[in-house]
């Protein structure tokens, strides 16, 4: 059944239903299709097209019809419904008659199919954002494991200067720390909701379209009903966050391809991602790498043809825009698959090293120490630059390294070289002794431990050189910021109306042990639009809420985990959603009255005086009466304005 028959005389040909139905790629919508209806039938109840049995009866049908495509998704394929929102209706109206066709009052397909793609990419942003971050802790992992493993660096692929394995390793861990970025700010943008925007130019009843946003988990509803349904900025910006990314994996799959060879011999393959030659028995091919290096192409042409289907579309909908989903689909799903591969790649990844030492102490790298210790004699280093290039060319004609020739034969070439130069070629000297800022000297390290915690200084210093123990200080630091990206990552949300009744559990289970204030359920449905929750397997299991109180300043309030779910990082992932959110809003400082003052320690929270805190704040904190108000301590989180919180 069409939703559009009636203005035609003739039904479509099967070619054209072929070409223009999309089920077989948005069915994948049909759950986030579901929950926008569910959404819809609350808002235009609360205007009147629907009474209470009506919604009651339409809920019931949706819930249901929610749980079949949620066991068997692959049901939908069976249809020859034209699209996802097709299909939903048909299923509707088979369980309710009549009443379901009420449904799609003041809606349009434009707004419903820009609603279940953002919330489609909201849902799927959260997994590839948790895939980073445990993409990070592989590639941390195997820095920790080869932190002390000398591997030769390379410019224009030729030898270099020898580096730590660790610190190649932290170079991708910073790649992929822009990327969790670049992801994170394209969910932000478009966490907004196209809900009640019409087809084009609004919806003729008086939807409150800043309710429904937060009832769908939005942050706030669009402005502009044009820009709304035509708007498609979201998938280009997922596209291009995921193009970077494949880059920086093709990259580091270059890396370990080259580290793999027969030629290098640095590294060696788990079996678990190579593959053998039909031929050559000896062969063990580096496959897994050798084929994210491949499917970076393919992510790369989904960004491409999504730029140049939106080029030249005119206000406002167009059915180009249906070209949208199966590249975005494809190459999200990439992106995903290839960065689960890496860790993979990662995990099992076992280094030669006296293979990358042998390789690092040959190729001249400590040319450049023998002519930094002429400059330390008063030579000009374009001078040293020559010198030591005639003396390189002197090694190479004798077949030997720098530090092999005798003190007699380098003197030839200055008097101003004594036997103290072979101290200045050693692999440790060539590593350790970088003392300008971001290198790696004892003082070095010291600024840096001092320091720890400042972001923009650790990216200055901490991960700046390469040597053994700035790369160890290094670890340490972006452990830190890793575990609160890992915490950010999981399943937090912004609570619904529909969460209002498990909030109110989960918070006073916990009001009965004293831990925190109690709150009456009118009061949670008050203060929903304050709380966020936190998911597993679809199930909500904590929550916690930001009460603003000033332009700059806000309390993180009733931090709850269900007893079942603990142990877990929820609590965390909660807290980092609200401090993130916090550093949207432009707050200065969060505080938080606890009873357990090291948990919030570990989150970046300190210890303030309570009787710097107004008193209307310390009224409100001393109501229970299972705990001393003495031991509750105030705790204070300062919002860094110039990244993330």
């Amino acid at each position: 059944m069409a939703l559009w028959g009636g203005r035609f005389k003739e039904k479509a040909s099967v070619q054209f239903k072929k070409f223009n139905d999309s089920l077989p790629v948005d069915y994948r919508m049909a759950v986030q299709d579901i929950v926008g209806s569910i959404a819809w039938a609350q808002a235009i109840h609360e205007v009147g097209v629907l009474n209470d049995d009506e919604l009651t009866r339409i809920i019931a049908a949706l819930n249901e019809l929610k749980a079949s495509v949620e066991e068997n998704p692959k049901q939908i394929l069976l249809s020859d419904a034209e699209d996802i929102h097709s299909w939903v209706e048909i299923q509707l109206i088979e369980k309710t008659g009549d009443l379901g066709k009420k449904l799609h009052t003041g809606r349009s397909r434009n707004d419903q199919v820009g609603t279940d793609l953002k919330l489609w990419c909201k849902e799927t942003g959260g997994e590839l954002l948790f895939a980073l971050v445990n993409l990070q802790q592989a590639m941390m992992s195997l820095a920790e494991r080869e932190k002390d493993t000398v591997l030769p660096g390379y410019t224009h692929l030729q030898r270099a200067q020898p580096v730590t394995f660790g610190h190649w390793c932290l170079a991708y861990v910073e790649m992929f720390n822009r990327d969790i970025g670049r992801l994170k700010d394209a969910l932000y943008r478009l966490d907004v909701s196209p809900l009640g925007s019409g087809a084009l130019a609004g919806t003729a009843y008086p939807i409150d379209r800043n309710a429904l946003a937060h009832r769908l988990g939005f942050r706030t509803a669009t402005m502009n009903s044009l820009d709304a349904v035509s708007d498609r900025d979201h998938v280009i910006e997922l596209l291009a966050s995921a193009s970077i990314s494949m880059m920086h994996l093709s990259r580091f799959a270059e890396d370990l391809i080259f580290y793999n060879s027969g030629e290098a011999g640095f590294v060696e393959m788990s079996d678990l991602v190579s593959s053998g030659s039909s031929l050559m028995p000896q062969k063990k091919n580096p496959d897994a790498c050798e084929l994210i290096r491949g499917k970076a192409g393919r992510v790369f042409g989904s960004l491409t043809g999504m730029l140049t289907t939106m080029k030249a579309l005119a206000l406002a909908y167009n059915k180009d825009m249906q070209e949208d989903k199966e590249g975005l689909f494809d190459a999200l799903d990439t992106w995903q698959e290839c960065m689960e591969m890496a860790v993979l790649v990662a995990d099992g990844l076992k280094v030669n090293r006296s293979r990358t030492l042998a390789a690092a102490q040959q190729g001249y790298a400590n040319a450049t120490e023998l002519a930094d210790y002429l400059v330390g004699k008063n030579i000009p280093f374009r001078e040293a630059h020559h010198i030591v290039g005639e003396v390189v060319l002197a090694a190479i004609a004798e077949g030997c390294p720098l530090e092999d020739l005798t003190l007699a034969r380098l003197q030839e070439f200055s008097s101003q070289i004594e036997q103290d130069v072979y101290q200045h070629l050693s692999i440790e000297s060539t590593l350790d002794k970088r003392e300008a800022l971001g290198g790696t000297s004892r003082a070095q390290v010291e600024k840096a431990l001092a320091n720890a915690g400042n972001e923009e200084i650790l990216n200055e210093q901490v991960v700046g050189a390469p040597g053994k123990q700035q790369t160890e200080v290094a670890l340490q630091q972006v452990k830190q910021r890793l575990n609160a990206q890992r915490a950010a990552a999981m399943s937090v949300r912004r609570a619904r109306m529909s969460d209002v009744e498990k909030i109110h559990a989960l918070v006073n289970v916990q009001a009965d042990k004293g831990e925190i204030l109690p709150r009456s359920l009118d009061n949670t449905i008050h203060d929903v639009q304050n709380f966020v929750v936190a998911e597993l397997d679809g199930e909500v299991v904590g929550c916690a809420s930001l009460y603003i109180y000033q332009t700059d300043l806000a309390e993180i309030r009733s931090v709850v985990v269900d007893k079942n779910a603990q142990g877990q990082e929820q609590g965390q992932a909660l807290v980092q959603y609200l401090l993130e959110f916090a550093h949207q809003m432009e707050l200065k400082q969060i505080i938080v009255l606890t009873y357990i003052p090291e948990y919030f320690n570990k989150l970046g929270f300190s210890v303030i005086e309570k009787s710097s805190l107004a008193s209307n704040i310390i009224e409100d904190s001393e109501q229970s009466p299972h705990k001393d108000p003495a031991d509750e301590i105030a705790m204070a989180y300062v919002v860094d304005r110039s990244g993330t919180a």
